[in-house]
């Protein structure tokens, strides 16, 4: 009898994992407002989030970077899941990230409550440790999740920058602390790499100026 409930609550808990997986394929379908490299149409968040999985991992071996790369990659994977319900809010955007976050944590508790407890707990833990930022996992995870819209926007002449008229300073104040604080290193090429895009016109004020 005993060895039946075990199954039978096996069975279950396996049937909420599905349910859970098939409620986070959605997140195909939410917009990002970066595109990938030489397309159209733009990106949607579960590419970025297997893109800054494996680049985490790629970068952290190449630097040596002394983090659990494997919760690092955890983080990344289940951060952006609450945009399923909040979608995206474009990461240049200068107000509303307070509010932002108490949606998006809502979001998160409606769609892992979906798995077993024990799991539900596991990856609220984790979207907690990115969100506060603390750990050098999450201050890792986050230089990576912030550096991959600017590296996409580089490789395509301004991209989003001149759709929604971002200026120069506005993208190094966004992104500039997050970076320089999980990863040093990646912040001094990029630095240097946004400095060279000023120059060439890949944000809205300097196009502006260029025209004139």
């Amino acid at each position: 009898m005993e060895f039946n409930v075990s199954r039978d609550q096996k069975q279950q808990d396996v049937a909420s994992i599905v349910q859970f997986v098939l409620e986070i394929d959605k997140l195909k379908s939410v917009l990002r407002k970066v595109r990938p490299v030489g397309e159209d149409r733009y990106e949607n968040t579960a590419e970025h989030s297997w893109q800054i999985s494996v680049f985490a991992m790629s970068l952290a071996k190449i630097l040596g970077i002394s983090v659990d790369v494997g919760r690092v990659v955890s983080m990344l994977l289940v951060h952006d899941i609450g945009e399923i319900d909040a979608g995206d809010k474009f990461v240049f955007a200068e107000k509303g990230w307070e509010e932002r976050k108490v949606t998006e944590r809502a979001a998160v508790e409606r769609i892992f409550g979906i798995a077993p407890v024990e799991t539900t707990e596991f990856l609220l833990d984790l979207w907690k440790e990115f969100d506060a930022g603390e750990s050098a996992e999450a201050r890792f995870a986050k230089a990576i999740d912030r550096s991959m819209p600017v590296l996409l926007n580089l490789r395509n002449g301004g991209g989003s920058w001149l759709e929604n008229a971002v200026s120069y300073e506005r993208v190094v104040g966004r992104v500039r602390p997050e970076i320089e604080n999980g990863c040093p290193a990646l912040w001094s090429y990029l630095e240097r790499q946004l400095n060279t895009a000023q120059a060439q016109g890949y944000f809205a004020a300097n196009r502006a100026a260029n025209a004139e």
